[in-house]
């Protein structure tokens, strides 16, 4: 499993853990959440995170 962070506030997605507070599944792979997923931090969407 990866982490990716969003590249405008840091804020990062574990892909083991998933993200309860967002309702997404641990394991559920980045490449998996939907495209109109945006960081719950600043709001930027997808191709703004970088695998770290």
């Amino acid at each position: 499993m990866k982490k990716y962070v969003c590249n405008a506030c840091g804020w990062i997605y574990d892909e083991a853990a998933g993200d309860a507070d967002l309702g997404i599944e641990p394991g559920t792979k980045f490449e998996d959440l939907p495209e109109d997923f945006k960081c719950p931090l600043c709001g930027v969407g997808k191709k703004m995170f970088s695998e770290e």
